[in-house]
């Protein structure tokens, strides 16, 4: 079963719009049968122009998959997401199932945010408002490039698996892909 968690900013979240989601949210079920418990983190965001944002983020082991939609109406957005959401288990969940039963990954620990106290920091120094921490997984680009697709990212830091270096791979204005290699 998928429990999900659902914040609002500029919005309360109703019984009926906490339902909505619940309901959408339970059709993605049907493909973490493995999973005893899947957590969806979803928030909701209303802007002055009546636009709603529809943002939901499902971590697993070693996989994020997010969707965000913006509409003016907040069911759409809703429905938009989780579409989004499908379209991207279905089109990579057989290649990632098939790379972590190669490699037999170990669980990856989700990334923890911390926000640092804004007190003495003077105006004159470059502030790091948000920073986070995770534990780098080894895989290959094309893996490390499909987990950025996934996340909305333009790039991805990962552990490579040929090299045990640290690389990232990144899209080009162009829309080709980059890959940076450490020694």
């Amino acid at each position: 079963m998928i429990k999900v968690e659902i914040r609002g900013e500029n919005i309360e979240v109703t019984d009926a719009i906490r339902s909505f989601i619940e309901d959408k949210v339970s059709k993605l079920e049907r493909y973490f049968k493995n999973d005893p418990e899947v957590f969806a983190h979803a928030n909701i965001k209303t802007y002055q122009n009546k636009q709603g944002k529809f943002e939901i983020t499902i971590p697993m082991k070693g996989l994020t998959l997010r969707a965000e939609e913006v509409h003016d109406d907040l069911y759409v957005a809703v429905d938009q997401s989780v579409d989004k959401l499908e379209r991207q288990i279905r089109k990579h969940k057989t290649k990632i199932n098939r790379k972590f039963r190669e490699t037999a990954q170990a669980e990856v620990d989700m990334f923890s945010v911390q926000e640092p106290g804004q007190d003495d920091q003077k105006d004159d120094e470059i502030k790091v408002f948000k920073s986070k921490e995770f534990t780098l997984k080894p895989m290959d680009a094309e893996e490390a490039i499909l987990q950025m697709d996934m996340l909305g990212h333009d790039f991805f830091v990962f552990n490579d698996r040929e090299t045990d270096g640290t690389s990232i791979v990144y899209r080009r204005k162009d829309g080709q892909y980059g890959l940076i290699e450490t020694n």
